[in-house]
């Protein structure tokens, strides 16, 4: 395992990534002035040097853009997690640090579900 005070080298931009996959990243804060490293469920990755996350938290569910992870260790949290699609964003690859895993496919079905309930 990984010492807490290593820092990984970031992902080269010509890695594809997947629908559902978890990968830990610097994502944003909302007042564009810092960033933390957290884990984030990819929703889209065309295959350019960026890929449009969404964040995962440990805070329980709050509002209708949040789906609780069931299966969390499965899908390679470390806690019971919170993917927030009303935290979305397009990042650079080379700020995702690596792969953790990947939902579960009953996970990932409640994901695209949501999604899809959300767009209408």
């Amino acid at each position: 395992m990984c010492s807490a005070n290593r820092t990984a080298p970031p992902m080269p931009s010509t890695i594809d990534f997947k629908l559902g996959e978890i990968i830990l990243v610097q994502f944003p804060k909302t007042d564009n002035d810092s960033s933390i490293k957290r884990p984030a469920v990819v929703l889209l990755d065309t295959g350019d040097e960026d890929v449009v996350l969404a964040r995962i938290t440990t805070h329980p569910v709050r509002g209708k853009g949040d789906l609780a992870v069931e299966d969390w260790k499965e899908c390679g949290l470390l806690a019971e997690s919170t993917i927030r699609l009303s935290k979305i964003a397009t990042l650079s690859k080379t700020l995702i640090n690596r792969k953790l895993g990947k939902l579960t496919e009953k996970n990932d079905r409640a994901l695209r579900q949501l999604y899809l309930t959300l767009l209408d």
